[in-house]
């Protein structure tokens, strides 16, 4: 038969064969489509993004290399920026170690007085005084020295209370109209 034909043409088995690989080969594509479609899509899409941007930047090279040229032939420009920008970071270092100084020395002074005060403290308590009173004695003249030599002190005004002396908010007498009085004691009504 035709075993012996010595492959002058190609046979029914390996054309049946071809289309049998065909119908394979479709199906893996559709079904890979299938489930990862969007996925293809979306990848090709950022390659040609991709594509795009590098293209760019090498035609855009040698101009972006131009505009570096460009300040290196001005470099007085550059020399006079850093020295402003020199010149305002020691403005400003300037101003930060002055006001470290004066915090320095306001907190030199707050422990001078807290020493003066604790000192003046102990010798009224070894003296047997309060040495409560004193102190307050000494913050008053601190206040008072203090006073005198910016401005003069002014002198309030006797005010009167609000309220009457008798008023007592819990015996609910003399407040006005509002009065609360306990609920009733007992079961509740509701059923």
């Amino acid at each position: 038969m035709e075993l012996g034909d010595g492959g002058a043409g190609p046979g029914p088995g390996q054309a049946a064969l071809g289309r049998g690989g065909l119908e394979v080969l479709q199906h893996t594509v559709g079904s890979l489509l299938s489930s990862y479609g969007w996925y293809i899509v979306l990848a090709a899409v950022a390659i040609y993004l991709l594509m795009q941007k590098v293209s760019q930047r090498l035609a855009a090279g040698p101009s972006g290399r131009a505009g570096a040229a460009d300040a290196a032939v001005e470099p007085d420009v550059v020399v006079r920026r850093q020295e402003a920008l020199a010149a305002a970071r020691l403005r400003m270092q300037e101003e930060l170690n002055a006001q470290a100084e004066r915090y320095k020395e306001k907190q030199r002074q707050l422990e001078e007085e807290k020493r003066r005060q604790k000192i003046a403290m102990w010798e009224s308590m070894q003296e047997g005084r309060s040495y409560k009173g004193n102190l307050k004695l000494n913050q008053q003249e601190v206040e008072s020295g203090a006073s005198t030599s910016s401005a003069v002190p002014k002198s309030k005004p006797n005010k009167k209370p609000l309220r009457g002396g008798g008023y007592n908010p819990l015996s609910g007498e003399g407040g006005g109209t509002c009065s609360w009085r306990p609920g009733r004691r007992g079961p509740s009504a509701g059923g």
